[in-house]
């Protein structure tokens, strides 16, 4: 990629590669990164320069690819429509409605909270489908500004299937709505329901997806990211790939995660070997 407002990766000398992991709200914890490295870059080039102008290849997992929707999808003057310091504010705002807090109601509760976890997804993810189409809009993967890949899972498939810039100008039947590719990659089991929809190729047959949290795929989508710069090169494919074909050998990545599982090292082998149905999907101090 190369912008008129940056010295990116477009020098030729590397491939500059961001890379945002899932994590649902701990999505703040990049978004505060961002947003620093962001101002950053605009002390030195000027307050009119986004993250945008200045990686090749943006990735992302589930909350990571709504990042990556915001910092890439165009506004109506074909820049980012979103700045990074907008990320945080914006998680602020809409999680509490996005995760809304169940009051427990005690041991009762606690019993109707499992029974209803067990039964169906924990969220029913009408808000967070609507905020995304909102703001969003008819935007589709090929009209980002820099070059993205979001991972999600197909489960009646039951494969990865990956969205990149790439890949839907190349076959239309994967320039899907990039609201649609956030729901799907955002779509946690037990969390949210999967997300179904539909594209169509230039004879009008369709193509269905039934998608779930592209981090059952890939929670860091880094390697995504230098694979499909690297396939589309070395198959030819340059006018599709965000760099020339003398530019992909050195990569510089920069990979955000969004902090430690909070039940990391609580489990053991001689733990989970007591557990049966129930003890796999639920356990009470999760």
């Amino acid at each position: 990629m190369e912008s008129e407002m940056s010295p990116s990766g477009a020098l030729g000398e590397l491939v500059t590669v961001l890379s945002i992991d899932g994590g649902g709200v701990k999505g703040l914890i990049p978004g505060v990164v961002l947003a620093f490295l962001e101002a950053e870059l605009q002390k030195l080039d000027g307050k009119e320069v986004r993250l945008a102008d200045y990686f090749d290849v943006i990735a992302g997992t589930s909350t990571g690819g709504l990042i990556t929707a915001m910092i890439t999808a165009p506004d109506g003057n074909n820049r980012p429509l979103y700045a990074a310091k907008d990320i945080v504010p914006f998680y602020l705002k809409h999680s509490p409605k996005i995760f809304p807090h169940k009051n427990s109601g005690g041991l009762l509760g606690s019993v109707v909270n499992l029974f209803g976890t067990v039964a169906g997804p924990k969220y029913d993810g009408k808000y967070l489908h609507s905020l995304l189409k909102q703001f969003l809009g008819d935007t589709k993967m090929q009209q980002t500004l820099s070059s993205i890949v979001i991972p999600a899972f197909d489960i009646k498939l039951l494969q990865p299937v990956i969205f990149s810039t790439g890949e839907a100008k190349r076959d239309v039947t994967k320039d899907a709505l990039l609201a649609d590719v956030c729901i799907g990659t955002s779509a946690a089991p037990t969390y949210f329901p999967a997300h179904y929809f539909e594209t169509q190729d230039s004879r009008g047959n369709i193509r269905s997806f039934n998608l779930v949290d592209g981090g059952v795929a890939a929670n860091n989508p880094t390697l995504l990211a230098m694979n499909t710069v690297t396939n589309d090169l070395l198959m030819k494919r340059e006018d599709l790939a965000p760099v020339k074909a003398a530019d992909y050998k050195k990569y510089l990545i920069l990979s955000l995660g969004t902090g430690n599982a909070k039940n990391e090292q609580k489990y053991s082998a001689s733990v989970v070997s007591k557990w049966g149905v129930l003890g796999w999907l639920y356990d009470g101090d999760r």
